[in-house]
């Protein structure tokens, strides 16, 4: 395993923006997600302390631990996925079904429904929550060496059926697509691939939710717009949809973009080095278990090959550093409770920012005193026994 982090550069942004994933789809996203009466926008904090130390202008951190009650930023996907799937099946459902009850206005149709889906973690939880708020329940595939918490979570939710195979995370990921389609279930999956693209595609919209409440906390604080966004990636899916979105709204000109991953399942990197898409095989590990995918979303490859700036890969340290940093802050920056997967970009900018071997790597990436960056905490304490072994 490397114990450095790696730093690829990309040249200047370019390519087609996608419109699936610009305003008028972010608009409509987030509306839907309002109309849940779990719903309620996700604290952006303020790290100032740490940014004074860092010498940059600012950080903003959006802490997804406080999602829907769900410890992580996925259900926004799944929810609005199983949401557009369910209303085009009953966009003739009689008014008086849904005033009895019958019918969930926010999932209609969805009782007695079967969900098919395979996960690290946090997506299978929000396609189970998904799917028990519809009314049916859900099949979860999970990958060899699954943590038995994350197990537990998800079957707690629902009738849902969780199953850890004997594969890595893509393989689970075919054998999942296999078992709905002989049994003639709805496959809500976080990745595309050749033949499945449009549910990928509405999960990605679901995530623009994050985003948006993000920039609009942050003008509503009075702060200025972010310089550069971080964003971790597993099959990309999340990092794309935020870098599409931003895209978009800058007119091809998004804010300096990092994709950040695990260091034993860097698809993305390898992909943009060999300028296409590359698989990584085997059986990756890493304590970022949200992380650990092997291949990239079909659908989102294109945004993060012609629009993000830089491209990191980072061993397990550096994201232990970062859960360590956000629970035990300095001055008066208040405690964030974020994951494996989620602290790894405060890691990375810490290391980027304070250790002297990734001069050149700050200096290309533009951190200094006039740098905003915005950092995506994806999730809080999923692993109970590793979070309190890393943060003390």
């Amino acid at each position: 395993m490397n114990e450095k982090i790696t730093v690829y550069q990309e040249t200047e942004a370019k390519g087609t923006l996608p419109e699936f994933l610009n305003e008028e789809a972010g608009k409509r996203v987030w509306d839907f997600h309002r109309s849940l009466k779990e719903y309620e926008a996700t604290p952006l904090v303020t790290l100032d302390a740490m940014a004074k130390d860092l010498g940059v202008g600012a950080i903003y951190l959006k802490d997804e631990s406080k999602r829907f009650g769900l410890n992580a930023f996925k259900a926004l996907g799944a929810s609005y996925a199983i949401h557009t799937l369910l209303s085009r099946e009953v966009s003739g459902c009689p008014k008086e079904e849904v005033q009895a009850g019958t019918v969930n206005p926010a999932f209609p149709g969805g009782k007695g429904k079967t969900f098919v889906t395979a996960t690290d973690g946090n997506h299978g939880k929000g396609v189970a929550w998904s799917a028990w708020k519809a009314g049916g329940r859900a099949f979860v595939f999970m990958p060899k060496g699954s943590r038995q918490c994350r197990v537990d979570a998800i079957a707690a939710i629902g009738e849902t059926k969780v199953t850890v195979t004997d594969w890595n995370y893509d393989d689970t990921v075919r054998h999942a697509y296999t078992f709905a389609r002989e049994n003639g279930y709805a496959f809500i999956q976080d990745t595309g691939f050749e033949g499945y693209t449009e549910i990928p595609n509405l999960i990605a919209q679901g995530y623009l939710t994050m985003i948006q409440e993000a920039l609009v906390q942050i003008q509503e604080s009075g702060r200025k717009e972010p310089t550069h966004v971080f964003l971790q990636a597993g099959v990309g899916t999340m990092a794309g949809a935020v870098l599409g979105y931003l895209a978009n709204l800058y007119h091809g000109k998004p804010p300096v973009t990092a994709i950040i991953e695990a260091d034993e399942s860097a698809c993305v990197l390898t992909s943009a080095k060999a300028g296409d898409r590359t698989a990584i095989g085997g059986n990756p590990q890493t304590v970022m278990a949200g992380l650990n995918c092997g291949e990239v979303n079909l659908c989102i490859w294109p945004i993060l090959r012609d629009f993000a700036s830089f491209y990191i890969s980072c061993p397990d340290w550096v994201t232990e550093q970062g859960m360590r940093a956000l629970a035990h802050p300095e001055g008066d920056d208040e405690a964030v409770v974020s994951g494996e997967s989620g602290a790894v970009g405060t890691g990375l900018l810490l290391s980027l920012c304070k250790e002297s071997e990734y001069e050149k790597s700050r200096k290309a990436m533009g951190l200094d005193e006039n740098a905003r960056i915005l950092i995506f905490s994806t999730e809080g304490n999923t692993d109970p026994e590793h979070y309190a072994e890393v943060t003390g």
